[in-house]
């Protein structure tokens, strides 16, 4: 059998190549990775090629990354227009009475409200004008839209119901303390919109009445 000679580099040839590649790298470290990744240029040669308008500053990134988070959510964007009654609904002079003497006694309550696929509901308490309320509410899972409101107490009510917004969002949790502007109910109008049913555990603690 034929014994087969392999060439053996000679250290001086490999010392040689280990040089230039460590060169070849540095080169490549200022011209190009510097340039693009850092936006540093000590040499002046990323702006000559092109590199520098490859580089992309942190903030820049991130406002970009939200953006296309917002273009991707399964939510439309509220807008102002979207709290409280129409325009035309005219403010009942029912909510400039004087506040009651006396609230309603204090009290604690859980309550849990369940909201199947696609559904909605609207869960409400009664609260004096300058009643006070604590309340926390979370999901078991996804986040729902709610608009948090309150609608003034008539004597005559019209047929187009005067309300005010005080929060409307999308969201899985919320905790909040609430002095009431007029006498009325106040309280969540929850949709669903997944796929699964919504169970939504309600905590209240203040000045209100339970509606039956």
């Amino acid at each position: 059998m034929a014994e087969i000679n392999h060439p053996v580099l000679e250290t001086k040839k490999i010392i040689k190549a280990a040089v230039v590649a460590l060169i070849i790298g540095i080169v490549l470290l200022l011209t190009v990775v510097l340039p693009a990744e850092y936006g540093l240029d000590p040499t002046g040669a990323g702006k000559v090629f092109g590199f520098t308008k490859l580089y992309q500053p942190i903030e820049n990134a991130t406002e970009i990354t939200a953006t296309e988070k917002q273009a991707q959510s399964p939510h439309r964007i509220l807008k102002l227009e979207d709290g409280g009654s129409a325009p035309e609904v005219k403010k009942p002079e029912e909510a400039n009475n004087p506040a009651p003497d006396k609230q309603f006694i204090e009290r604690e309550d859980s309550v849990k409200v369940v909201i199947p696929a696609g559904g909605a509901i609207e869960y409400k308490i009664n609260i004096h004008k300058y009643g006070r309320v604590k309340y926390e509410w979370i999901t078991n899972d996804e986040s729902v839209f709610f608009d948090f409101h309150g609608e003034v107490k008539q004597a005559n009510p019209a047929g187009n119901v005067y309300y005010e917004s005080y929060a409307v969002a999308y969201s899985n949790n919320m905790i909040g303390n609430f002095l009431s502007p007029f006498e009325g109910k106040h309280g969540w109008y929850f949709k669903n919109s997944n796929d699964t049913t919504a169970v939504i555990s309600i905590r209240l603690k203040g000045q209100y009445e339970l509606i039956k």
